[in-house]
């Protein structure tokens, strides 16, 4: 299955990988409506975290026994059997936390949405790639520190 992995030394922290990803999950798909005019906001799956000196963006790996999904409760995360991919349907979220606290990646995050904290995390784009057949974070990367390949995962 493919994966997204950053390369640290080559993010110049930037964000358009979080800009992409809310745009690609808001409604409009329009970047000045996603970030303005939608309620609720659209959520970003990939965070960048740490200093102009060293960033990176965090995002799930999609792995092959992921302790998210083994430890829901509501069954929100799932990993679809044919393609390998994870995701939180916020639907049956119902904010317990257990898939942040079991991410070893740290890439399940809550947001408060409508006075609820929901699971959000990467689902590579809902499985639908952009034109150059990969997520629309790595997409947007100009330094291309995220990747798109093949791999075994975690």
């Amino acid at each position: 299955m493919k994966r997204i992995y950053a390369i640290e030394a080559w993010c110049i922290d930037c964000k358009r990988c979080e800009v992409a990803c809310k745009t690609f999950h808001s409604r409009s798909r329009d970047t000045v409506k996603a970030f303005t005019v939608e309620y609720p906001q659209p959520q970003n799956r990939v965070r960048v975290e740490g200093t102009r000196q060293l960033s990176v963006a965090v995002n799930c790996r999609h792995c092959a026994q992921p302790k998210c999904v083994e430890g829901c409760i509501s069954g929100a995360m799932t990993k679809n059997p044919r393609t390998g991919v994870v995701t939180s349907d916020p639907r049956k979220c119902v904010g317990c936390r257990t898939c942040v606290s079991l991410c070893p990646f740290g890439a399940v995050r809550i947001e408060d949405v409508a006075e609820k904290g929901i699971a959000y995390k990467c689902d590579l784009c809902g499985e639908v790639p952009g034109e150059a057949g990969e997520p629309s974070c790595v997409a947007a990367c100009p330094n291309r520190a995220l990747i798109y390949v093949e791999s075994e995962g975690c």
